[in-house]
């Protein structure tokens, strides 16, 4: 018999008929214990992901458009959203290796927050990038208006757990790769004002003005004077900058000069895994000063650095845990990355499993930091609420600051098409191009002139 039927049974006792008057004491002091033990019970019962119902459970990192871009052509109604997808022959597990993401599985995992992800791919660098990344921006606003009982767009931090409190997804979108800019400060303001809240200032390609992760230790460009005057300028707007997929040094530079916090939405820990795509020790200590956010990665082969063992849910506690103990525990979030990669940990099998994350995070086992239902509401979305609204706060101070009007130089365009294979200005004819365009022309002229000669 449990211990509330036994309680119960002494109620019905002693609290009921003649016996009322007679064991009144008896009968309070039953009651008075009843309630006291139900109360213990309710709190006892606190699980981790009970933390999702208090805090909303913020993703910085769903490529879930990218998908419907290669399947779809951007094509919305060919798109079941509303049915569980685990199976199905397009979407299903089998069908699609890269496909975690449907609206039963996302209410499920308990999600309140997510940054939709304008990605385009880096072949499309000095060609029709930002063409590209407007229909990725346009098919993630349509994605959201088709439903406005799950899903609102939200541009600003005060406004994530409004929308999550409503039952719905607070949507935002983030562009991810600085060759979707094109170089131009301009093309940064405008994907502002269409409501993009980070941009990643690389993604596996270098820009002109910013390495990406694949240099590893070495450099082609680090971060130019022009990458400098980008970070001023997302500051200036309040555009988060978006650290994942740059190169370390990159990292280290733009951390030294960053006024508003950085955010890191779809990284690991170097120390743990060391692919250059994650996140090093000393990183972390600037992170932690710049009052940023490292947002932990679910691709298995930036946990266990190992292409034939699967990771599992262990190996992203392991590295929950240990970007804790350097940054500690205000500085950290999630960014799964689902819908962008093709191998994820056993247990975080697609966007349903984020309650079995925060539950095994309480469960903590013997040498492991202990976590708290505040530490777990923090992990899950209030230190991102965090890092935009102080980002807020620094676009409010550089309100009187106007746009920057600079426009990088064509030589430095000129020179990394060059490095890249591409015939230098062939795509150009902004005004700025026209003396190099003119100076290469004369050049192969004089060359083929001379060649002719002998």
């Amino acid at each position: 018999m449990s211990c509330i039927n036994y309680f119960t049974d002494l109620l019905t006792k002693y609290c009921t008929g003649r016996m009322l008057y007679v064991n009144a004491a008896a009968c309070l002091s039953i009651l008075l214990l009843f309630m006291g033990l139900s109360i213990g019970l309710k709190t006892n019962k606190f699980k981790g992901s009970d933390a999702l119902d208090l805090a909303p459970l913020i993703d910085g990192h769903n490529d879930l458009p990218y998908n419907i871009y290669v399947k779809l052509n951007n094509n919305l109604t060919a798109y079941p959203f509303e049915k569980l997808l685990t199976n199905d022959p397009i979407w299903g597990k089998r069908a699609c290796s890269t496909c975690y993401t449907d609206l039963p599985r996302l209410k499920a995992g308990k999600v309140g927050g997510q940054f939709w992800v304008a990605y385009v791919s880096c072949n499309s660098q000095y060609k029709d990038a930002v063409q590209l990344t407007l229909r990725q921006i346009d098919v993630i606003k349509r994605f959201i208006d088709l439903y406005p009982e799950h899903l609102q767009l939200v541009k600003n931090a005060r406004n994530i757990e409004v929308v999550w409190r409503s039952g719905k997804i607070a949507s935002m979108i983030g562009v991810e790769g600085g060759h979707s800019l094109d170089s131009s400060l301009a093309v940064l303001r405008i994907y502002y004002e269409l409501g993009v809240r980070y941009v990643t200032l690389t993604h596996t390609c270098n820009t002109p003005w910013a390495d990406a992760s694949t240099v590893n230790d070495g450099y082609a460009y680090n971060l130019t004077r022009f990458g400098e005057t980008f970070v001023y300028e997302m500051n200036r707007l309040g555009m988060l900058i978006d650290l994942s997929h740059v190169s370390h040094n990159v990292m280290r530079q733009v951390l030294a000069i960053s006024r508003a916090p950085v955010i890191f939405s779809h990284s690991s820990a170097f120390s743990i895994c060391s692919n250059y795509r994650n996140v090093p020790d000393d990183v972390l200590h600037l992170v932690k000063e710049n009052e940023g956010i490292v947002m932990v990665n679910f691709y298995s082969q930036f946990l266990n650095c190992n292409k034939f063992k699967n990771a599992t849910i262990q190996d992203v506690v392991d590295h929950i845990n240990h970007i804790r103990s350097i940054v500690g525990v205000n500085h950290i979030g999630i960014g799964a990355d689902y819908d962008g990669v093709d191998n994820v940990p056993e247990g975080l099998e697609d966007v349903s499993k984020y309650p079995s994350l925060f539950e095994r995070l309480y469960q903590s086992r013997e040498g492991e930091q202990e976590w708290s239902r505040e530490d777990l509401e923090k992990l899950a979305g209030r230190n991102f609420i965090t890092v935009m609204t102080k980002a807020e706060m620094v676009r409010n101070s550089m309100s009187s600051h106007p746009p920057i009007e600079d426009i990088i130089a064509a030589r430095d365009i000129f020179q990394a098409q060059k490095n890249e294979g591409f015939e230098p200005g062939s795509c150009q004819t902004a005004k700025e191009w026209n003396e190099v365009l003119y100076s290469y022309v004369i050049n192969k002229t004089r060359q083929t002139d001379s060649n002719d000669y002998f």
